[in-house]
């Protein structure tokens, strides 16, 4: 009887054993054999591959990139334009070291130019219209690019045609405070005002000139805005200096609004309605003309009547007068006048966007968007084409990964060469306006890459707040151009730094509250978080608003090499940081988006509305109060998802988990867009970063409207400033929401 119990005993135990060593095995097993989705859909970004991704920028292609982009002008719509696309067809689609797929995308849009046969001319006649003075028609030659057919003459584009004439009057810069005072001074009616680029949207100088009886406008590039007051090029401008030469004119368009003007909110394909050319708004009603520094000199300083205040003069070793109206008595052309003929004409033409994508392996319908226009108006070896030349690199290196099966980001990256940009963001806001609800459902972030390298100093970034972090993540990755020892970010720290309340002294990353690139239609009529990422100059050392060869047709390889970038090591280390920031957010497994960081900026922006307003508000019953508690809320739920997502094991948890989480990270911009909010500026829907003519550091249409108000004192106006409050806060609200459990 014993023997049996032990038997069985032993019998049991040998079965549990291996019963215990099938599991195990079977475990291990079923483990190794499990699909490849399992292993993928857990996987995180790679820093192996970001530092072989580094290691593979070439500053050598990227300069003979630019030098193929710079061989001929480019304007949009061009010849020129259209073998810049056939360049990046031929480079997207070749085999081995190509994206998945390229193509075109065509509009058919409306743009103006000069007419070539009736160039625009500017003169002083006499009363018995004699010529007695000339502006130049083309900016002077020094190399032969410089001399190339295909240079545009200058122009403004959008302008009408006319051929005003009337006694000139100095204008500043053209804003309504500016003409306001002037009009104080001397009667405007039926005068020409010359104004000076700054301060003032292009298109503005004319059309606020036009309510004061201003007949046409003339704007020019004043060299202590420039050049830093330097004016000779036998030694101190360019071809010695990167500083504009006195003939230098910058073109550009004139106009308000962002996209087709004949097809608002619609793509602009062949048969898509468009509205009647005489409808179109935000253009100027009066023609306009911009002239070099050289005309200028000679125009203003002939000027009659009283001085122009102290903060209206210039670099000119003369007085800058109002204009009496007219020229001085003194004069050689003492009571002459400026005459403008302008032959401007407007014309539908047929503009392409490149597009080309590599597929995400698990998110594919999930996509982070690259983009940089690729027409200039002449050479433009800055602006745009040292952001493709940078663009066509980023897209060499990780094609060549994909083709070679080394790598294929987990979502889907959409690279935009857009068209038509330089005549107001045309391409860009066409290819949102035709995809609006895939792009809206499905872009996790845009990022921009204009002008990539204004100068060689120091890395600048602009960026919804959400965005800081996986930037200085990349940042700190790349050394600084010429400081092996450095990087970008402990380089940029010194230029440009804040205080921030959690992380202490850090760069300075700006907002995108304007249109002034191919981000605009993404951050403003889509919500799609967005950054602008460029290196830069040194601004303690020099004034110049904008690097001086810009939309002049001055802006070429040779300048470039020279005096931008010699080496092109710049636009190296541009390359490498944004393409790092590319492939984290293509292939991280959790966003590298920071709601704190959020939240941090709206409460700069309510203790700047507090400090401002509160106090005349409450004299009113307004309360800020609702805003307060907004921010609030704001920051409560921000603080709740960061506790989320770094206190989950994500990589464990169910893939759902983990794409609820990136939703919520994704979809946050959306949550501040109100299509309501401000009628009065075209496809502008974000609460947050419109653009505000305030000039205040705070919530841009709280900022406009309180000072309509406090200006006109009217009751209307007030109950305007309660309405954005009201917009305000339950936009802010009604973001925390989303970033909250679900109910």
């Amino acid at each position: 009887m014993i023997k049996k119990v032990l038997l069985g005993i032993f019998c049991g135990c040998a079965i549990l054993t291996a019963g215990i060593l099938i599991g195990h095995y079977g475990i291990i097993q079923s483990s190794s054999s499990a699909p490849a989705w399992v292993r993928d859909v857990a996987k995180d970004v790679d820093e192996s591959l970001i530092e072989k991704f580094l290691s593979e920028v070439d500053n050598i292609q990227i300069q003979e990139n630019l030098r193929q982009l710079t061989k001929v002008p480019h304007m949009a719509t061009t010849a020129g334009d259209e073998q810049t696309v056939q360049l990046m067809l031929k480079r997207w689609q070749d085999p081995e070291s190509g994206l998945d797929e390229a193509w075109r995308e065509e509009y058919m849009v409306y743009l103006s130019f000069p007419d070539p046969k009736n160039p625009n001319k500017v003169t002083v006649v006499n009363p018995s219209d004699t010529v007695l003075y000339t502006a130049r028609e083309k900016e002077k030659a020094y190399t032969s690019d410089q001399e190339n057919p295909e240079v545009v003459q200058p122009y403004a584009a959008y302008s009408p045609a006319g051929h005003p004439k009337g006694k000139l009057v100095y204008a500043n810069q053209g804003k309504p405070s500016d003409y306001h005072l002037l009009n104080q001074t001397t009667n405007l009616t039926g005068t020409i005002a010359i104004t000076r680029y700054g301060g003032a949207g292009r298109a503005a100088k004319a059309i606020n000139a036009a309510p004061y009886g201003v007949i046409g406008v003339l704007v020019y590039t004043d060299p202590l805005d420039i050049n830093d007051g330097l004016m000779s090029d036998i030694n101190e401008t360019y071809p010695h200096s990167w500083y504009m030469p006195p003939s230098g004119v910058e073109r550009g368009s004139f106009n308000t609004h962002y996209g087709d003007m004949l097809t608002p909110y619609l793509a602009a394909k062949e048969e898509t309605y468009r509205i009647p050319v005489g409808d179109i708004t935000g253009i100027p009603p009066i023609p306009i003309q911009p002239i070099g520094f050289e005309d200028a000199y000679k125009l203003i300083c002939e000027l009659g009547g009283g001085a122009a205040p102290s903060e209206w003069q210039g670099a000119f070793n003369c007085t800058y007068n109002f204009g009496g109206p007219g020229f001085k008595h003194s004069s050689s052309f003492s009571n002459s006048d400026v005459k403008l003929d302008i032959f401007n004409h407007g014309e539908v033409k047929n503009s392409s966007n490149v597009m080309g994508i590599i597929r995400g392996s698990v998110e594919p319908d999930r996509y982070v968007i690259y983009g940089n226009h690729r027409d200039s108006w002449v050479h433009g070896a800055i602006d745009p084409s040292s952001g493709t030349s940078v663009m066509l690199e980023l897209t060499r290196v990780l094609g060549m990964m994909v083709k070679q099966g080394k790598w294929r980001p987990r979502r889907s990256i959409i690279f935009g060469s857009w068209g038509a940009e330089e005549f107001g963001l045309i391409g860009s806001a066409e290819y949102t306006e035709q995809y609006f609800t895939k792009l809206s459902e499905r872009t996790v972030a845009y990022i921009n890459v204009d002008i990539a390298v204004f100068a060689n100093a120091t890395l600048r970034a602009s960026g919804m707040p959400s965005v800081q972090n996986v930037i200085f993540t990349a940042a700190k990755q790349v050394n600084a151009p010429g400081l092996d020892s450095t990087s970008v970010y402990n380089n940029w720290i010194r230029y440009s730094n804040r205080t921030s309340p959690a992380h202490g002294t850090i760069p300075r990353v700006g907002y995108l509250s304007g249109a002034g690139s191919d981000y605009a239609a993404f951050v403003h009529y889509l919500g799609i978080t967005s950054m602008d990422i460029s290196y830069t100059y040194d601004r303690s050392k020099t004034n110049a608003r904008i690097y001086p060869a810009y939309h002049t047709a001055y802006d070429t390889f040779d300048y470039s090499s020279k005096f931008i970038d010699p080496g092109f090591v710049s636009h190296q280390a541009i390359a490498r940081t944004a393409g790092n920031v590319l492939i984290r957010l293509a292939d991280s497994l959790v966003l590298p988006l920071n709601c704190s960081d959020y939240a941090e900026s709206l409460e700069d922006y309510l203790n700047t509305a507090v400090t401002l307003y509160q106090h005349q508000l409450k004299d009113r019953n307004i309360s800020m109060e609702p805003l307060k508690r907004a921010v609030a809320s704001f920051r409560s739920a921000a603080a709740h998802l960061d506790q989320v997502i770094h206190t989950s094991d994500l990589a464990n948890e169910t893939p759902l988990k983990v794409r609820r989480i990136n939703d919520q990270l994704m979809l946050l911009d959306r949550a501040f867009l109100n299509p309501l909010a401000f009628p009065d500026k075209y496809a502008y829907r974000h609460v947050i970063w419109a653009s505000s003519s305030a000039g205040k550091s705070t919530f841009p249409g709280l900022a406009d409207a309180y000072a309509k108000a406090e200006s006109s004192g009217q009751s209307s106006d007030w109950d305007k400033v309660h309405y954005h409050l009201s917009v305000l806060s339950q936009a802010i609200e009604g973001a925390a929401h989303t970033l909250v459990d679900v109910i």
